[in-house]
């Protein structure tokens, strides 16, 4: 997914506020719900207290006070009545009615018959009646009422819940009572939310520095990988941080420091073997002096040369990913030009195009032979037209410009010529060593088939690469990428 972060400590992180953040939503979410259960609890025990208070100030009064004390005790948010027939149907039995009779009896001095006639939720009040049954008449127009209200009037406000029941008292009359309240909402309070903008700011801080600090030494292990191509000499890893990464960056100092002795030791057999090829050729070069015969004095000096040059471009070969030379920031700009003037000596048409922008990591004498044998491809059999003769455009284009790879911005060095090409399923192959195609460039040209090897082996080397294609129009195009 685009939108995930790539890196080890985006991810980690991303990881943990998620998670923190879910974490701290469900826990709010249930405090908010024991909230709202215990706003309910005490809302109903409240509701419960103020009835039972009602009933017990109505059934000790005298019946002739009674109408005088309802138009006292009509206050918002209960209404109460005494022209209202005791119901005998539709009594509601549920756990809610129960709970709610219980606590009335609790508050009550004397056991008086109590029913429960409706218990509703509802987003606002009917006009006059509170969703009593059908068969319970309505009470009277509030002018005539024993000081009911209109339990609408001013209400506005969260959903409410209704509450209708009634209550004999001692001498048989019947109280009508109707309630309302507020239902308990899980609102999300605003102290809330900025707690949890307290707690993710917090925790994603500290968890960036905690994550950054252990990705750290991985970064540093990934760079150190990515160059040791480029520079054996590079300082050791510290092997320190977490257990892991410290033994990691520790097998990979032992690593780097194996392959250090490995090339050493292949270095130092090279100029041995270098030493004990050459020694013999040299002497039978000293006794070939003493022939006679010219013709075979001269075959025998064409097949030492011969001999001389393919132990020399072996060992060029074997030498090309060798990291002895030491990495410098190379002006670029300033080894294209004088490659380019050397080869425009020998006669090679070479335009140069583009410029680096800065100074890149390189080995300036690996990095000039690999450029040396590109060109002197391209010159070599950029002239040659499809039927094998010398009558075709001999110019070369040596182009620098910026190349987009899945490892970042490369600079891209592109050498072309306007030869005969090479068939697309030979591009790969001519980069193994000894692999030579006459037949397709040039009939007639010496070589030993190592010239691109050399040339991939030190691009390698550098941390880049060496890849041929088709020119657009005809011809080669050599395609050096080097890291910036």
């Amino acid at each position: 997914m685009r939108l995930l972060p790539r890196t080890l400590f985006g991810q980690i992180l991303l990881a943990l506020v998620v998670g923190l953040i879910a974490v701290q939503v469900a826990g709010f979410w249930l405090i908010l719900d024991d909230r709202v259960r215990l706003g309910e609890r005490l809302r109903g025990a409240y509701t419960a207290q103020r009835v039972a208070g009602f009933i017990s100030i109505l059934d000790h009064a005298p019946p002739e006070e009674r109408v005088r004390l309802l138009r006292v005790l009509n206050i918002p948010p209960t209404s109460l009545t005494l022209n209202e027939p005791w119901h005998t149907s539709g009594i509601v039995a549920s756990d809610d009615a129960q709970i709610f009779i219980a606590h009335v009896e609790n508050e009550l001095d004397d056991d008086l018959p109590l029913q429960v006639l409706a218990i509703h939720h509802h987003n606002r009040p009917p006009e006059r009646m509170i969703f009593a049954p059908h068969d319970l008449p309505p009470p009277p127009p509030s002018g005539d009422s024993d000081g009911f209200f209109d339990l609408h009037d001013g209400f506005e406000g969260p959903p409410i819940v209704f509450l209708i029941g009634q209550a004999k008292l001692s001498d048989g009359t019947v109280l009508t009572f109707r309630h309302i309240l507020p239902h308990t909402s899980m609102d999300w309070p605003l102290r809330l939310s900025g707690l949890l903008l307290v707690l993710v700011a917090s925790v994603s801080l500290l968890a960036g520095w905690a994550v950054r600090r252990l990705t750290r030494p991985l970064a540093s292990l990934a760079d150190a990988a990515s160059g040791l191509a480029r520079d054996l000499e590079q300082p050791p890893l510290p092997e320190a941080g977490p257990q892991e990464v410290a033994r990691a960056a520790s097998a990979f100092n032992a690593m780097q420091r194996d392959l250090k002795r490995l090339i050493d030791t292949r270095s130092q057999a090279l100029a041995a073997v270098s030493h004990d090829l050459r020694l013999p050729i040299t002497r039978l070069r000293l006794r070939m002096e003493k022939l006679d015969d010219g013709e075979l004095k001269s075959k025998m000096e064409h097949d030492l040369a011969e001999m001389d040059a393919m132990i020399g471009n072996t060992l060029e070969f074997l030498r090309a990913g060798s990291t002895q030379e030491k990495t410098v920031r190379l002006d670029l700009n300033a080894l294209l030009e004088s490659a380019v003037e050397d080869m425009r000596a020998v006669g090679a048409h070479v335009r140069l195009h583009g410029r680096a922008e800065a100074p890149v990591p390189a080995r300036p004498q690996a990095l000039r032979r690999c450029l040396d044998n590109l060109l002197e491809n391209a010159r070599r059999y950029g002239g040659y037209a499809n039927d094998g003769s010398e009558n075709g455009n001999k110019e070369i284009d040596l182009t620098v410009t910026d190349a987009s790879t899945n490892i970042g911005t490369m600079l891209e060095i592109r050498i072309e010529d306007r030869g005969a090409g090479m068939p697309a399923d030979e591009m790969e192959r001519v980069f193994e060593p000894y692999v030579r195609l006459e037949s397709s460039r040039a009939r007639h040209t010496g070589g030993s088939g190592l010239g691109l090897a050399i040339a991939r082996a030190i691009a390698r080397a550098h941390g880049g690469d060496l890849v041929l294609a088709a020119r657009d129009g005809g011809g080669l195009s050599a395609i050096l990428t080097l890291p910036k």
